[in-house]
């Protein structure tokens, strides 16, 4: 399973030599409210399987959550099901807001 860390992701998106890759925040709405990474796509963990097929199995996609451990989880289940280009967020938003982004708020 492919991993990176905020500061990795954060020079990804700002290179403009790079195509975006989609940013899947896998938390619950409450969590989306309370904070995310710009231009993120919530789907919730719990719906993924009923909106699987909204997704692109080709397009690179940074699977976020609050600390790593659902989206590592989800990032599993991506691959499990075709999706080749799938790369979980070690530490999550906790880890983005400590590393990158100190103004995102902590919960």
């Amino acid at each position: 399973m492919r991993q990176i860390r905020p500061v990795e992701l954060k020079a990804w998106l700002d290179d403009p030599q790079r195509p975006a890759p989609l940013l899947l925040d896998v938390r619950e709405p409450w969590e989306f409210e309370r904070c995310h990474i710009a231009n993120a796509s919530l789907v919730p963990m719990r719906s993924l399987s009923a909106r699987l097929a909204e997704l692109d199995p080709e397009r690179e996609t940074v699977v976020i959550c609050h600390h790593g451990v659902r989206s590592y989880h989800v990032t599993r289940f991506l691959e499990q099901n075709g999706f080749s280009n799938v790369i979980n967020l070690t530490g999550g938003v906790d880890a983005w807001a400590k590393e990158v982004d100190p103004a995102m708020p902590l919960y």
